[in-house]
């Protein structure tokens, strides 16, 4: 099961992930326009990997926020077969809401 703080840890994970790989890939970017030669395609190569570690950490990030959504649709399918009574309820009340503020316009 994917914990709240699973979810955080990956989320800043990926976002120190993104901004370091962005931040080499620029910068080697950068250099590798002023370089010639191998110089220039070895920086090009470290830019283009940077950006993988990059695309990685998103897809990593992705699996850990859809196992999160498949374990809240469990849940929340358990809890309504468990009380369907007090689901059509809150269901009910939050049309009621909705179609208050809809409404007021």
């Amino acid at each position: 099961m994917v914990t709240k703080n699973d979810a955080r840890k990956a989320e800043n994970e990926l976002i120190d992930n993104v901004k370091s790989s962005l931040d080499d890939a620029e910068r080697l970017l950068r250099d590798a326009a002023e370089a010639t030669g191998d110089k220039a395609n070895e920086m090009r190569e470290a830019a283009l990997n940077s950006l993988r570690t990059t695309r990685e950490a998103l897809h990593d990030t992705q699996e850990i926020m859809v196992e999160r959504g498949r374990e809240a649709v469990k849940a929340t399918d358990h809890y309504v077969h468990d009380n369907p009574w007090q689901a059509i309820g809150i269901a009910g009340l939050v049309g009621l809401l909705f179609g208050m503020l809809v409404s007021r316009k």
